[in-house]
């Protein structure tokens, strides 16, 4: 005996199928309510008509519920933005309308110290370096990092001033050609808007 399906996709092709062999067989199923199949059949593809274009008319109020915010939003901006001038020298009506003046620009802080500088490859004039973040409570957030170098003089034996090295947004750089055969040093600092960060620890080198 076969199985009833449970697929939605599989009944309706049985109801199909039932349909049609009841409509040119109906004299070896006298107990078939056919006009019953036919009225249920009938009804689910109404329903299933009425369930896409439910569906297509949620998806066109949604865009269109997008659309007439993203309006009223342009013009509630351009309000707000008048009203501000018609008040500037009284900003605190703004409340009246629900507004506000606004808030001062917050003072930045320069970002706080990287640390554990450390090299972690190196080869014949070429020397990656890797550093960690500052902490997370220390100073604003960073705009970037400047790697700054200074070298040992073989004469003697004094280090030179440090000088700019590179540049970048992430906490590790690849360095190539630097000086080979003398002692060098690095470090590291972070940048923002207000300013540079304490040095990191130095990481010495020789190539």
């Amino acid at each position: 005996m076969p199985k009833f399906p449970t697929r939605q996709a599989d009944i309706i092709a049985l109801a199909n199928q039932m349909l049609a062999g009841y409509a040119a067989h109906i004299a070896d199923f006298p107990n078939a309510n056919l006009g019953m199949l036919r009225g249920r059949h009938h009804r689910y593809w109404i329903a299933k008509r009425d369930r896409v274009n439910a569906r297509a008319a949620a998806h066109l109020a949604t865009e269109a519920k997008r659309s007439k915010l993203a309006e009223l939003k342009e013009v509630m901006k351009n309000c707000l933005r008048k009203s501000e001038v018609d008040v500037a020298g009284n900003p605190e009506k703004l409340a009246q309308i629900g507004w506000g003046p606004k808030a001062p620009p917050q003072p930045t802080d320069i970002p706080g110290q990287p640390t554990n500088l450390r090299a972690i490859a190196q080869g014949q004039g070429e020397l990656s370096l890797k550093w960690d973040r500052p902490a997370g409570d220390s100073g604003d957030p960073v705009r970037n990092y400047i790697i700054e170098r200074h070298q040992q003089s073989q004469n003697d034996g004094q280090f030179s001033q440090w000088t700019l090295t590179g540049t970048v947004y992430q906490t590790q750089i690849n360095l190539s050609n630097q000086l080979q055969g003398i002692q060098l040093e690095y470090r590291v600092k972070a940048v923002n808007t207000a300013g540079e960060s304490s040095p990191s620890n130095t990481a010495m080198v020789v190539l």
